[in-house]
């Protein structure tokens, strides 16, 4: 059941909206290992200039992509670090920016504090 959140910032590559989500949730479903219809992708384009960053110039096409992660459980340890540079090198891939500029945050698990459809997630 992972549930991405994902805001791009500045100019997204060129493709459209449409096609762009559903290759970030292809990408995402193939780090989670999960099945069909089972990791959903939110997008959010930011423009670039509504963000900034203290003492630095301007961004190039370079701007960063911020990556909300909701899990049912969260892993710890070795297995999140996997999972945080595998979920970081395929949105880069698909956005078409520098792995440095793709930052993930994972939300608390799930389970016993959010639901879907009034069902709470155990």
């Amino acid at each position: 059941m992972p549930v991405l959140d994902v805001t791009v910032v500045g100019d997204s590559p060129a493709q459209d909206r449409k096609r762009l989500v559903s290759r970030l949730a292809e990408a995402a479903g193939a780090v989670f290992r999960s099945g069909p219809g089972n990791t959903w992708v939110v997008l959010h384009e930011h423009p670039a200039d509504g963000y900034a960053e203290n003492a630095a110039g301007p961004r190039d096409r370079n701007s960063p992509v911020f990556v909300r992660v909701l899990k049912r459980v969260v892993p710890s340890g070795p297995e999140l670090v996997v999972e945080v540079e595998a979920l970081t090198h395929a949105v880069a891939q698909v956005c078409e920016r520098d792995p440095a500029q793709v930052h993930v945050i994972y939300e608390p698990a799930a389970a016993g504090r959010v639901a879907f459809g009034g069902r709470l997630v155990d």
